[in-house]
């Protein structure tokens, strides 16, 4: 049994430093803030676009992101060509932050999509790509599913 109109409403992370992550997904993103509280022993964050949230993030853990753990393996956020992920990759070069890849790749499953693969402050793998992408590097593990994370 499915449910026909499902799809994600908004996902939560767990960050272990509230202002420095608004501050990396405002940048990278271009989130509003919707909803905040970071005063007291419960810190999160509503962030998103037009009133809607599409992350929030809640300051409640030390560490970094375990990827050998069960949980989230990634998460992508996809725009609508090329030229945006370029944007993406321009702003995460700008603010240092991790790229897995050095630029754009091909998804590996002879897709004609592709983007950039990067983690946030915490070290949580995220992509943002496009559905369709041409004259981009090869894929990074050949025979491999979509992700650029193994």
């Amino acid at each position: 049994m499915g449910i026909a109109s499902l799809h994600t409403g908004h996902v939560g992370l767990n960050v272990t430093d509230l202002a420095r992550s608004i501050t990396f997904y405002r940048q990278v993103f271009g989130f509003e803030i919707i909803g905040q509280q970071s005063d007291g022993d419960r810190k999160f964050a509503f962030l998103g676009v037009a009133g809607t949230p599409t992350v929030t993030l809640w300051e409640q853990s030390g560490g970094t992101f375990a990827t050998g753990r069960p949980g989230l393996h990634h998460l992508a956020f996809q725009v609508p060509d090329l030229e945006a992920v370029h944007r993406a990759e321009a702003t995460l070069r700008e603010i240092g932050a991790e790229l897995i890849y050095d630029g754009i790749v091909a998804h590996g499953e002879a897709a004609t999509s592709g983007g950039v693969f990067f983690t946030d402050p915490d070290g949580i793998r995220l992509e943002i790509f496009a559905p369709a992408a041409t004259g981009l590097a090869p894929a990074p593990t050949q025979g491999a599913p979509t992700c650029g994370f193994f």
